[in-house]
């Protein structure tokens, strides 16, 4: 079964009870998951488990707070993970218009700056349409891990 690690951006709460969910699935089916809350370099640099960013959007398309130092340290670092794969989860609301899902197009950039290998479309889950993201996240990461 695979290892993955869930860095996880969330504002108030519902990223981070999405990545909850997805962990109590896939360790249901035998996948080991780690979630980092709040996650550094050394997460990432410490291990070679394919990454799922699962992520909301402050403000105007910005990083949650608690990502916010992950990010920063990712663009400023760029540690190299040679086709590492990674998949983006986020959560947004289409009434901000262009800056919907903004921070999964910033960590994809960032993720992307360090030679990892973005694995299937980003899922980007809209406020305005699902109240339980869990529900459309849960099947889109069974089938991200088949990408792998």
């Amino acid at each position: 079964m695979t290892s993955i690690r869930i860095l996880v951006g969330s504002v108030y709460g519902g990223a981070l009870l999405t990545a909850r969910a997805i962990k109590k699935e896939l360790e249901g089916e035998g996948h080991h998951v780690t979630v980092l809350e709040n996650p550094a370099v050394d997460d990432i640099t410490s291990s070679n488990d394919p990454l799922l960013v699962c992520t909301s959007t402050t403000g105007q398309g910005e990083v949650p707070a608690n990502l916010l130092p992950f990010y920063l340290a990712l663009r400023d670092q760029l540690p190299q993970q040679p086709g590492r794969p990674f998949g983006i989860i986020v959560l947004g609301d289409s009434s901000y218009g262009d800056t919907f899902c903004g921070a999964g197009d910033l960590l994809e950039e960032a993720l992307y700056e360090t030679a990892a290998r973005k694995v299937g479309e980003t899922l980007r889950i809209d406020a305005l349409e699902t109240m339980e993201p869990e529900v459309e996240a849960v099947p889109w990461v069974r089938s991200w891990l088949e990408q792998i």
